[in-house]
C-alpha cells in the first residue's frame, strides 16, 4: 500500500505483477495480461474437454505470478496454447496504468481479438470515438483514437481492462458512453484486483438493467477494503543518497520497420509535436493479424539493445501509457533486466519495510510540460545501465529534466533510446 497525494482517493495498492510503480522482471506484468485472457477464455468458452488442460495452465500462471522465476515459462506455455474466443471481442485497456496490461491480455489470443488503449493525449488531427471521466483520478478525461471506423461499431462483446477496480465507476461512465454509440449486449471488466463493495457489485446489476446488457467481472484477486483517515494533499520529501558521480547518457535511434502514423500532438500551452506516432504502441486499435509484425519488431530492437548492454542489472523504462512494446523488448533483452514505466499518478515516498514507495523522483513530462511524471522505487546504482524507450522523438531540452534525473540514479550509462522508421539527425543510429 502506499498513499497518493489525491483528495478524491487517499490510497494505493502498489502492484508487484504490473511493471509501473516497482521494477519487475518484465515476464511478471506479460504474464498477469496472459492470465486474465485465460480467465476469459474459461468464461465464455463452452469446450468442457479443455477444461483440464486449462486449469493446469491457470495454476501455472498463478505459480508464476506468486515465484516471479518461473513467470517465463508460464508466459511461454500459456502463448503456445494459442487461444482463440468462440466469438470475436475488442479489448480496451486503460490509460495510463493498464495500457499493457490490456495489450498482454489481447495478445494471448490467436485470432479473432482487436485492441486499443484509451488516451490522455491530445491529437488533433484525430476524432475520439468515445470520451469518459475516470472519476477519483488526478487526470480524468479519456479519449479513444480508433484509425478503423469500424473497430467499435460491432457487437461482439468489450472486455474493458483496469489494473485495480474499487468502485467501478470508471468502468460504467465507459459502458454507458459506448452503449450510447456503439450498443451492444456485452461487456466484459477483467482486472488485477476487484475491491467492490455489495453496493458497487449492485450498480452493475442495476446497469445491466437500465439498458439491457450482461456485464462480467474477472479478476485474478477479489476482496473488500475499508480507508479510513484524511488524504496527504501536500508531497513528502523523499529519500535516497546522491551519487558521487553522473552516469554517461547516451541517445540512439533505433530503427524497429515498423510503421508510423503521420499526426501530431499538442500540449496544454498549444506547443505542438510533429513527430509520427508509432501505429503499433495500441492506441490507434490493433486486431490479431498485426501481432506477427509487432513481434518481429520486438525482437529487432530487443537484439539491436542486448548488444548495449554493458552491466548485470539493467532496467528497462517505458514512459506514461508506452508501456507494452518496451515491455517486451525488455523481455528479450537477456537476464538481469528489470522492467517499469514511469508515471503521472503522485504518491508519497516513505521508507519502510511495509511500505510500497521508498523513493520518487519528479519532473516535468517530455510530452507536456504542465503534467508531473515521477520514477518511484529506484535507488542509485541499483541499475548499471538505465535504458529509457520512446515512441517518438521529442525536443531535447523536454526530455532533459528525465534524464537528468536517470543519471543520478545509474551506475555507469543511461540509454535514452527513440524508436524510429528512419533516424533523426542526431544521435547514433543502429
Amino acid at each position: 500500500m502506499a498513499a497518493r497525494i489525491n483528495k478524491k482517493r487517499s490510497f494505493l495498492f502498489v502492484s508487484k505483477v504490473l511493471g509501473k510503480h516497482i521494477p519487475v522482471g518484465p515476464y511478471t506484468p506479460l504474464l498477469s495480461g496472459a492470465a486474465l485472457a485465460l480467465l476469459l477464455y474459461l468464461e465464455m468458452s463452452a469446450d468442457s474437454a479443455e477444461r483440464e488442460i486449462m486449469d493446469k495452465l491457470m495454476s501455472q500462471a498463478v505459480h508464476g505470478l506468486i515465484h516471479p522465476e518461473f513467470a517465463e515459462e508460464a508466459y511461454h506455455d500459456l502463448l503456445a496454447a494459442r487461444l482463440v474466443l468462440p466469438q470475436p471481442a475488442l479489448f480496451i485497456g486503460f490509460a495510463e496504468t493498464a495500457t499493457a496490461l490490456g495489450h498482454s491480455m489481447y495478445n494471448m489470443f490467436a485470432g479473432g481479438a482487436s485492441y486499443i488503449h484509451t488516451t490522455r493525449e491530445n491529437i488533433p488531427e484525430l476524432e475520439s470515438v468515445v470520451t469518459f471521466e475516470e472519476e477519483h483520478s488526478h487526470a480524468v478525461d479519456h479519449l479513444c483514437y480508433a484509425l478503423n471506423p469500424k473497430l467499435l461499431s460491432g457487437t461482439e462483446p468489450i472486455v474493458l481492462v483496469d489494473d485495480e477496480i474499487t468502485t467501478g465507476n470508471t468502468a460504467i461512465n465507459t459502458i454507458r458512453d459506448v452503449q450510447s454509440k456503439f450498443p451492444r449486449r456485452e461487456y466484459v471488466v477483467a482486472s488485477i484486483l476487484d475491491w467492490r463493495s455489495t453496493a458497487n457489485i449492485q450498480a452493475y446489476r442495476d446497469l445491466e438493467q437500465e439498458l439491457g446488457i450482461r456485464i462480467t467481472a474477472l479478476s485474478l484477486l477479489q476482496g473488500s477494503i475499508e480507508v479510513t483517515g484524511t488524504p496527504l494533499l501536500k508531497p513528502q520529501p523523499g529519500s535516497g543518497e546522491e551519487p558521487a558521480a553522473l552516469a554517461e547518457l547516451v541517445t540512439t535511434y533505433v530503427q524497429d520497420g515498423l510503421e508510423r502514423l503521420q499526426v501530431t500532438s499538442a500540449d496544454a500551452l498549444g506547443i505542438v509535436n510533429l513527430s509520427p506516432y508509432l501505429k503499433y504502441s495500441g492506441r490507434f486499435g490493433l486486431d490479431s493479424a498485426d501481432n506477427r509484425r509487432i513481434d518481429e519488431g520486438v525482437s529487432r530492437v530487443a537484439g539491436k539493445l542486448r548488444d548495449l548492454r554493458e552491466g548485470s542489472r539493467t532496467l528497462v523504462m517505458g514512459v506514461g501509457e508506452f508501456m507494452y512494446l518496451p515491455m517486451r523488448i525488455a523481455a528479450e533483452m537477456g537476464e538481469g533486466v528489470s522492467y517499469q514505466s514511469s508515471t503521472r499518478s503522485p504518491i508519497h515516498p516513505q521508507r519502510r519495510a511495509d511500505y510500497g514507495v521508498h523513493s520518487a523522483a519528479a519532473y516535468p513530462s517530455a510530452g507536456d510540460t504542465e503534467i508531473t511524471n515521477f520514477i518511484y522505487n529506484v535507488d542509485p546504482g541499483q541499475y548499471d545501465d538505465i535504458f529509457v524507450l520512446l515512441e517518438r522523438d521529442v525536443p531535447r531540452q523536454r526530455i532533459e529534466p528525465m534524464t537528468d534525473i536517470l543519471q543520478r540514479l545509474a551506475g555507469n550509462k543511461v540509454h535514452l533510446i527513440i524508436l524510429a522508421s528512419e533516424p533523426e539527425t542526431g544521435g547514433s543510429r543502429i
